[in-house]
């Protein structure tokens, strides 16, 4: 390494500290999981949307109210039913009988971080409320544009097993979400220490912020600034473009994909430290970012799972050097 990358690693080191400050606070909430967190962050910190799918009661809602608290953003929950209707999720106009006047009343939506507790359970109509914000960061309501608070985040969960009176993400919307992550079970002892850490309260009441003023903006505009060399370029888009091309791949990744897995592998550089992102980076999150937009051949236990076949790609890629 020269010494100007030295020195520039050396400037990011602050934003780093601040990363991993939140890191170590929402751990406090979340324990054992310093991977699933590490990526959670580093999608927030690139200005994208996280899809958690997991079991019931692993701590899914617990991460995102801790991320919003740790940072010091603004955090609301949509609880997605069957009866969700749009106006629920982004507002509309509301009737004053009084003056008969109508007024414009803002939905949850308009928070930093919005948690999408099963999205699945609503129907296709309420879920596709939130396309024009993940993907504009503004809402259309009766005629006026609005602007959604910066930074805005969109936390979905959603269980993969209990399929019933669920109605699936469509394509389109899945490929909305930066990265897609499933939080697993705790190991025995983390499992344990919950019933001492529980016993009273949960540890989500006496959570604080550990941001300073400005400092998860800095972070942001510090991830922006880490340099993608343009062999590391050639190497994420080869990536990508592999998913077009696999056997057992229907529809592979967008140029979505290819800039979503450039913006998080900066994001999680950044987290790190470092001023460049390194292939191996890019191994590292080239599973979460692409496999949930891919659509594999075959349907039930004769497809292969998209993270696998990622995976099986991956190693087939040249490093570069």
């Amino acid at each position: 390494m020269d010494l100007t990358q030295t020195a520039t690693d050396a400037a990011q080191q602050p934003h780093a500290r601040t990363a991993q400050a939140i890191i170590h606070n929402v751990e406090k909430i979340l324990q054992g999981k310093h991977q699933q967190v590490e990526l959670a962050l580093a999608a927030i910190v690139a200005g994208g949307h996280l899809l958690i799918e997991d079991v019931p009661g692993l701590g899914k809602t617990m991460l995102a109210r801790a991320l919003a608290v740790s940072v010091g953003l603004s955090f609301k929950r949509i609880q997605f039913t069957a009866d969700l209707m749009p106006s629920d999720i982004v507002g509309g106009p509301v009737y004053n009988p009084k003056d008969g006047s109508f007024t414009l009343r803002p939905g949850p939506v308009f928070a930093n971080i919005v948690l999408a507790d099963e999205i699945n359970r609503a129907n296709p109509r309420a879920q596709s409320a939130l396309l024009e914000c993940m993907e504009e960061g503004q809402i259309t309501l009766d005629g006026q544009t609005l602007p959604l608070p910066a930074p805005f985040a969109v936390l979905a969960t959603q269980n993969p097993i209990d399929m019933a009176g669920t109605y699936p993400l469509p394509e389109a919307q899945l490929d909305r979400f930066l990265i897609r992550l499933s939080l697993g079970y705790p190991d025995a002892a983390t499992e344990a220490g919950l019933i001492q850490s529980q016993q009273y309260a949960h540890p989500i009441s006496r959570l604080q912020p550990v941001c300073g003023a400005g400092d998860f903006e800095r972070l942001v505009a510090a991830a922006h600034e880490v340099s993608i060399t343009p062999e590391v370029a050639q190497f994420i888009a080869a990536i990508v473009g592999a998913t077009r091309k696999h056997v057992d791949i229907r529809f592979g990744a967008s140029p979505r994909g290819t800039l979503g897995l450039a913006r998080m592998a900066r994001a999680l550089s950044c987290i790190r430290g470092r001023s460049y992102v390194d292939p191996a980076v890019v191994r590292e999150v080239a599973a979460p970012v692409l496999a949930h937009r891919i659509i594999v051949q075959g349907q039930g236990a004769q497809a292969k799972d998209a993270t696998d076949i990622v995976q099986a790609i991956l190693m087939l890629q040249r490093t570069p050097v």
